[in-house]
């Protein structure tokens, strides 16, 4: 089985990087939970609190990772225009091959998958940004207030739902990235 540059650069932006967004979400959260003062020792916090620095500013950069590869290399490749057809008949079977190479084209030739297209794609390109910028943000404030995190709760619980929003927006866009490859893969 071979993949083609397109579909290994596919599979670089979803299944790779964005998967491991995804899956590390779980232990960045884990961490900033269980970091209270009447759970961990000082020495306990320390060690927390550099896991949390390590954790947040790899998840920040797989983030920008990720929408980076996205946008500018494989979105590129989703909204190619096809050639125009010169004024002859073309049978229906032979347009639609051709338009399986153009993934927006296609989606849109048919009003059964265009709303892939209209909801779907417009959506996650610009909903997609939003988990690199949080993600970030809370690696600046977990690096900037290290252990003092352990004690002020309010702060904690603010960190926790700016990532757990950043989670959100990148199961978005991972998850209509998926139906829309499903639905026209890139080739």
């Amino acid at each position: 089985m071979w993949l083609t540059a397109r579909e290994l650069w596919t599979a670089l932006h979803g299944m790779c990087l964005g998967a491991l967004f995804l899956l590390s979400f779980s232990g960045v959260m884990v961490e900033l939970w269980s970091l209270r003062k009447e759970l961990v020792t000082e020495a306990g916090i320390q060690k927390s609190v550099l896991r949390l620095i390590i954790g947040t500013w790899t998840m920040a950069v797989v983030a920008w990772l990720t929408v980076i590869t996205g946008t500018y290399i494989v979105y590129p490749w989703y909204r190619a225009k096809p050639p125009v057809q010169p004024a002859q008949v073309v049978s229906a079977a032979a347009e639609k091959n051709d338009l399986t190479r153009y993934p927006k084209a296609y989606l849109m030739a048919n009003p059964k998958t265009a709303q892939w297209h209209t909801f779907g794609m417009e959506w996650k390109e610009h909903i997609a940004w939003f988990s690199p910028i949080l993600a970030t943000a809370v690696a600046f404030v977990v690096s900037c207030y290290g252990g003092q995190l352990a004690k002020d709760k309010l702060l904690r619980w603010a960190l926790m739902m700016l990532f757990a929003i950043s989670f959100g927006t990148a199961a978005v866009a991972g998850l209509f990235g998926a139906f829309i490859t499903k639905a026209a893969p890139l080739h």
